[in-house]
């Protein structure tokens, strides 16, 4: 959290700039299109990078479906996930955040920025109306980011249990499914530092539709958190070896 505060103190005037500006961005979607939003996200994204002494590497990044819509999941780590991802993806894409978490400060504005969705867990009738615009969405060409953990406390760089419920959408869409490992993602706002530190986003192999055509929610759950332990573990092997 040192890093956290440490950007909210220095960045204040930027961060106050920001806000102001993604929420008109976000309140004139007929003069700002998706496209212009995702590039000053990313923009907002390369300041935190920058002044947080933030390096993501990003592999696989060929892999990913050139058109059409898909869905990304990936294992949760901490505040620096979805802007490790986002900062890495090429094309526009959406997030869907926690009711709570989302009218923070900055996460309020970022999501309305990328103009993205939030689920409220206490409620299952807006959950089911939010997955139906998702996979509308979905259907119409759009990307999105989703983290079947749900939430992260002290896992680090090990994988929680995943919701099966989370892959409903990209199931119902009949779109391709993006897993996505992400590496020491925890350390950027988790550690006690200011020292220079190192994430590491994959894209993995993208699974079609008919890869999966016709299985319960339960069983892409595990195709898919199977490919990033798989990853996760490779990535420690390395890790191991360089050490």
């Amino acid at each position: 959290m040192v890093r956290f505060y440490y950007l909210i103190i220095t960045l204040f005037p930027l961060i106050v700039y920001y806000i102001v500006k993604a929420n008109h961005y976000a309140a004139h979607p007929e003069k700002y299109d998706e496209e212009t939003c995702f590039k000053l996200a990313k923009k907002m994204i390369e300041i935190v990078r920058k002044r947080g002494r933030i390096t993501t590497e990003v592999y696989g990044m060929e892999t990913l479906p050139k058109t059409g819509g898909y869905v990304m999941y990936s294992n949760h780590q901490g505040r620096y996930d979805a802007l490790g991802i986002i900062g890495a993806h090429p094309t526009t894409c959406a997030v869907v955040m926690d009711y709570e978490r989302a009218k923070k400060p900055l996460s309020n504005e970022f999501i309305k920025l990328l103009r993205g969705k939030r689920l409220k867990k206490s409620d299952p009738k807006q959950q089911v109306r939010i997955m139906q615009e998702i996979v509308e969405e979905l259907q119409e060409g759009r990307r999105y980011l989703l983290f079947p953990e749900g939430g992260y406390t002290d896992n680090h760089n090990t994988l929680q249990e995943f919701r099966a419920g989370s892959f409903k959408c990209a199931q119902k869409a009949h779109c391709p499914i993006v897993p996505v490992a992400i590496w020491d993602s925890y350390k950027p706002f988790g550690c006690r530092s200011l020292k220079k530190v190192t994430t590491q986003v994959h894209f993995l192999e993208a699974i079609p539709f008919e890869l999966y055509q016709g299985k319960s929610t339960a069983q892409i759950r595990d195709i898919v958190c199977g490919r990033i332990k798989e990853r996760m573990e490779e990535i420690a092997k390395e890790e191991g070896r360089c050490g």
